[in-house]
Parts: structure tokens; sequence; C-alpha cells
């Protein structure tokens, strides 16, 4: 198993992913090789869609507290 990696922003993540799905739409890969991209990619999509559930939840909890918060309060 690979070790860890450090935590990617979404863009990068996301830029990572495509760059995979690219080397794998254009490249002619031996059978190893294209499935590692694959994973690499499955892994990847994982990661960003982990972030976007987080931004996701993080987005309603603001909009909440500012609903519970009333119209006239700042911010």
């Amino acid at each position: 198993m690979a070790e860890p990696k450090e935590r990617r922003n979404f863009e990068q993540a996301l830029n990572d992913l495509e760059a995979r799905v690219r080397r794998l739409e254009i490249a002619d890969l031996p059978l190893e090789k294209a499935l590692s991209l694959f994973e690499e990619g499955i892994e990847l999509a994982r990661e960003c869609h982990e972030q976007l559930d987080t931004e996701a939840v993080l987005s309603t909890a603001k909009s909440s507290n500012r609903s519970a918060d009333g119209p006239n309060s700042p911010g």
C-alpha cells in the first residue's frame, strides 16, 4: 500500500485527477500502469468528494447560524 500523501486542496486534487484521466484516454499503456492510474484516480475522486462534502456541511452550518441570529445580525 502507498504511503499516506499530504492532503491536497480541492483544485490540486482535481487537477491531478484530470491529468490521470488524460493519460488513460490518450496513452497506449501497459495494463498494470493503466490499472495503477485508474486506482490513483479513484482515490483522487474520493478525496475531491470528501472535500466537497465537508465544504457543504460548513456552508450549511454557517447559513443556519446566520438565519438563527436573525436578519439584523452582522455578517
